[in-house]
């Protein structure tokens, strides 16, 4: 399927228009500070008000260090400022590294390298960035489980589980879009098999009848058969861990836009009807597990800029009639976090406060606090907002 420009959403009334032009104003500010204060480190949650380089486990190879090049991307689409692509390229070849290794590279490459360099190749149509796309799109393809179809998540031990051939996860869905690229690149139909055939396996096994998600589903490697969905980031099993959650509403209307299967967007509708309703009576704020007890509260504003870039996903690819659900819940959900969670303050770095990596947290060093991804999906969603943004997924 012919992909689509992410432009501007028709129609939206004018207080959220003004507000929107008032959020871009301030993003141009702060992004611009950023961009000369950051460089070409790769920063993950700041300390004291700064990024550092490299600073979290897996180094190199973590999932989120595409992020902060997709936000360069990003920005430099919007506004033409050549700073941002230069830093982005010195990002890029930082990420070579994690090529060359290897062994350290799982199911994320996606996240990776679709936001540094396929962005990059999309841009410019650099051919180094095409090279860097179409090895890790060929890593990821290698991952599929032939008997289970299914994409093997990390490659060792999680929360104390040292065998996880078997495993597949949710947040899967947003790295499969590598595939779907890769494919059209080379025009080779067995990327985009395996995608589908990645995505068909999670609407049977992760999204329930009600649209909620499990996070982890576990199969028997050799034969195939499904063995256990354990709570994984949730709470606990049977749980619904929001940020899973909107990796499904974004990531099954993705598989949509690129297949054109309608049994995905139906998907991508259910999960976002159960997100909406849950954010609804939670002052549009989004819970870390919308199963969890009522006490502690705890926020993941990831969760909400990721729902959200879903949800004007799923306003591109319904009718007319249908749009307002989704954009309407996209921007109290942008407006609740902003209110609550955003800094502006172009002197301190990050944006939107209040993420939360995982609920079961003792040191409390990943619950509620600025993660770079926050951020990305808040750029993302605003330029797709003002007609801005490049389309990387």
């Amino acid at each position: 399927m012919q992909e689509k420009n992410a432009g501007g959403l028709e129609k939206m009334k004018c207080s959220d228009q003004e507000w929107v032009d008032d959020v871009y104003e301030k993003l141009v500010v702060k992004m611009k500070k950023e961009c000369a204060r950051v460089g070409t480190m790769i920063p993950y949650s700041p300390r004291n008000g700064r990024y550092q380089d490299l600073d979290f486990p897996g180094g190199i190879y973590f999932w989120t260090n595409g992020f902060w090049p997709g936000m360069l991307w990003q920005m430099y689409e919007a506004t033409g400022d050549e700073a941002y692509r230069k830093t982005a390229e010195g990002v890029e070849e930082r990420l070579e590294e994690a090529i060359s290794g290897f062994e350290g590279l799982h199911h994320d490459v996606g996240f990776m390298y679709l936001l540094s360099s396929v962005a990059n190749y999309r841009k410019t149509g650099n051919r180094d960035s095409r090279r860097r796309g179409l090895h890790v799109a060929n890593l990821l393809a290698g991952r599929y489980n032939i008997a289970g179809k299914y994409i093997r998540a990390w490659n060792e031990s999680f929360n104390g589980k040292d065998d996880v051939s078997g495993w597949m996860i949710i947040d899967c869905l947003m790295n499969i879009p590598l595939l779907y690229w890769a494919g059209r690149e080379i025009n080779d139909p067995r990327f985009e098999q395996i995608a589908i055939s990645h995505a068909k396996t999670a609407q049977k096994y992760i999204v329930r009848e009600d649209g909620s998600c499990n996070h982890v589903v576990i199969f028997d490697a050799k034969t195939g058969e499904f063995v256990d969905n354990p709570a994984g980031q949730g709470y606990e099993r049977g749980s619904s861990w929001s940020r899973g959650q909107s990796w499904a509403v974004y990531g099954f209307a993705l598989s949509y836009r690129h297949t054109g299967d309608e049994s995905f967007l139906n998907t991508a509708k259910s999960c976002a009807h159960y997100c909406i309703s849950n954010m609804a009576v939670n002052d549009w704020l989004p819970l870390v597990d919308y199963r969890a007890p009522e006490k502690p509260v705890k926020y993941d504003s990831t969760a909400a800029m990721i729902t959200v870039c879903g949800l004007l996903e799923l306003a591109e690819h319904v009718g007319e009639h249908e749009k307002k659900l989704y954009t309407e819940a996209a921007f109290r959900i942008l407006r609740a976090c902003d209110e609550k969670f955003n800094n502006w303050d172009p002197e301190v770095d990050s944006i939107v406060d209040g993420g939360t990596f995982f609920y079961h947290d003792p040191t409390g060093e990943n619950t509620e606090v600025p993660i770079i991804y926050g951020d990305y999906y808040l750029i993302e969603a605003i330029l797709r907002l003002k007609g801005k943004s490049l389309f990387v997924w």
